[in-house]
């Protein structure tokens, strides 16, 4: 009986420490990956090929919950901050409550889902386009592209003013991650990225000329008369 829990015991232990190593090595990996999207990218996509999906996805979803968190928290605390300073005292005494809570997980699960969701239907749109100009390896690596040129941004995104900087920052590293992931030129890769943006620009500026032609053609409504 003893020998047999002393066996057990002996398992545990060694699960344990192969657990230890496995989340160290795991660790280690992940935050050379980081280093290398933000300081040497093409390298970094280069060793990246080979990668699945799913390991693209793990590491997403690590650094879009740093993100998610630091946001929705930064978020919260703002609401409370202008509530107090506009003179909502019960605003920002509830905001600093349980409410406070309330309102940073929503942020933080809302956040979550539209990271893990963007990445995905981005990842879609932007792969017609990657299509376009000749890019033949697949979805897969057109999303993973995505996923890890997000990093400066999920990383640095929820800094005031540090965040326009991240966003230029990734859409670099994207671009990297375009052309070295479906072998094209950084000419190529520059107009995949570049098109729907600049879509994207002239769709919303047709819209909003067409709903100041209607409201003008129709009149703004009048209340009170």
């Amino acid at each position: 009986m003893q020998k047999s829990m002393l066996q057990m015991s002996n398992h545990a232990k060694l699960y344990i420490i192969r657990y230890f190593f496995n989340w160290l090595w795991y660790y280690m990996d992940f935050l050379e990956k980081v280093k290398g999207l933000l300081l040497e990218p093409s390298k970094t996509f280069d060793s990246l090929k080979d990668e699945t999906l799913e390991e693209a996805l793990k590491y997403y979803a690590i650094i879009a919950v740093a993100y998610s968190a630091l946001f929705a928290l930064m978020f919260t605390f703002a609401g409370s901050l202008f509530g107090s300073m506009m003179g909502f005292r019960d605003f920002g005494m509830m905001m600093g409550a349980g409410a406070g809570i309330g309102a940073a997980v929503v942020f933080f699960v809302m956040f979550m889902i539209l990271a893990i969701a963007g990445a995905f239907i981005g990842g879609a749109i932007l792969h017609i386009f990657v299509y376009i100009v000749g890019g033949r390896k697949g979805i897969v690596q057109t999303i993973k592209a995505v996923m890890y040129g997000a990093t400066p941004s999920l990383l640095l995104g929820w800094i005031p003013l540090v965040s326009i900087i991240a966003s230029i920052w990734s859409l670099i590293v994207e671009i990297i991650g375009i052309r070295q992931l479906h072998g094209l030129t950084t000419g190529r890769a520059i107009l995949a990225i570049l098109i729907p943006i600049i879509l994207g620009i002239i769709l919303a500026v047709v819209l909003a000329a067409l709903l100041v032609a209607y409201m003008t053609s129709t009149g703004v409504p009048r209340y009170g008369y």
